[in-house]
């Protein structure tokens, strides 16, 4: 494949991760009081779905080393298409829950294969480069994705929100069957042999680089998702914005997440893994603390959540190119596997703070303040310490 349609792929199978939980969270609300569900329930569509999401890529991973990516991505985006559909013909909360899980598992293995695919391809310095510009497209799915879900919920339902992720998945799907070219250099035929399984999660999961960036990278995913999960409920029940407005709101933090994947580009042509995450955890640390400051101090405003978070989210669009790749670096033969691991932590993260969130919004903004303040610090804390002893070296 040409490096540019290898971009274009990667932006649109990392895209369906910010796709499938930006664009109805405009209309979550709504769709709570439609069914006359409870909060919990209402997280439940996004918990359930995230949690699905992370244990399916511990078996599409295997899948993909013993018989390719391109097989596993083509069942994937099918079942996706499917679930989709079928989620926008919900009759009930359960049932939606119930097709929001698929899709969750089934959009496990695009992504999963996305992280995969590049680690077939580049060494971990140059990966790092590529999955930041496979990022910069994730990033711009995200921004466009709250304001048109925003903009759907209030001239529609909610229900066309979710078909669109449809039409979406299935445009995915016509080009992974038309142009992907298998990059797999040499199938695994023991990957799926239990033992020789289990062989190769124990030595991923005691890998000291593995664990490195896997911890940075789910401590700064913990960041975002706490966002994400009562951003909607804070910004229009709490605040009293729009659902239109809390849109914009949410294309400008997906827009400055773009930002820092090109920052991250910058860096890395300047300096090595190492130092880049260092500076992003400063910036990282800066953003939570700062929010959590002026919450504390009885500033409760959109933009005083917002304009710290942008710090934070710049930090965010350098964390995740460098973990998501540094993390599977080591593990050429395995890298579906380790792929699989990495983002199991990550959605792990989220089913806990979701799960968490869900019984403790308390109609304040601190639920989501103290939540983005306590993961700044765990990335600070992890760009600061562990990267720093196990980070990829420049040039590697």
């Amino acid at each position: 494949m040409a490096p540019g349609l290898t971009i274009v792929l990667l932006s649109l199978l990392l895209g369906l991760q910010p796709i499938t939980t930006d664009l109805y969270l405009p209309a979550l609300p709504a769709l709570t009081e439609g069914f006359g569900a409870s909060m919990a329930q209402a997280q439940l569509t996004l918990t359930a779905l995230l949690l699905a999401f992370g244990l399916s890529q511990l078996i599409w991973g295997p899948l993909s080393d013993r018989f390719g990516r391109r097989p596993v991505l083509l069942v994937g985006l099918c079942s996706y298409v499917l679930a989709s559909i079928a989620s926008t013909l919900s009759p009930t909360m359960e049932a939606l829950i119930f097709w929001r899980t698929l899709q969750g598992a089934a959009m496990g293995a695009a992504v999963m294969c996305a992280r995969a695919i590049v680690r077939d391809l580049y060494a971990p310095l140059e990966g790092a480069r590529v999955m930041s510009k496979g990022l910069s497209g994730l990033g711009l799915v995200a921004c466009l994705s709250p304001p048109l879900g925003g903009l759907l919920s209030d001239l529609f339902s909610w229900r066309i929100s979710l078909l669109v992720l449809a039409i979406f998945s299935a445009a995915s799907l016509g080009l992974v069957a038309s142009r992907y070219v298998e990059t797999l250099p040499q199938k695994n035929l023991q990957a799926l042999q239990p033992a020789s399984l289990l062989r190769s999660w124990l030595a991923i999961l005691r890998h000291p680089t593995f664990v490195a960036f896997s911890a940075l990278s789910s401590a700064s995913y913990g960041g975002l998702f706490t966002f994400l999960a009562s951003g909607s409920f804070v910004f229009i029940k709490v605040l009293g914005l729009s659902k239109t407005h809390y849109g914009l709101l949410m294309f400008s933090m997906a827009f400055t997440y773009l930002l820092g994947t090109f920052l991250c580009r910058r860096l890395l042509a300047r300096f090595d893994v190492r130092q880049t995450v260092a500076i992003a955890g400063a910036l990282s640390l800066s953003g939570g603390t700062l929010m959590g400051l002026l919450a504390l101090a009885g500033w409760h405003s959109s933009w005083a959540i917002m304009a710290p978070f942008y710090l934070f989210m710049l930090g965010h669009g350098i964390h995740q190119p460098c973990s998501q790749s540094g993390a599977v670096g080591p593990f050429p033969q395995s890298a579906g596997a380790a792929s699989a691991l990495n983002g199991f932590l990550m959605m792990l993260v989220a089913f806990m703070i979701g799960s968490w969130l869900g019984t403790h919004m308390d109609g304040s903004v601190f639920p989501l303040v103290y939540g983005i303040w306590f993961w700044s610090v765990l990335i600070a804390a992890a760009a600061w310490t562990l990267v720093q002893t196990q980070g990829t070296p420049r040039g590697q």
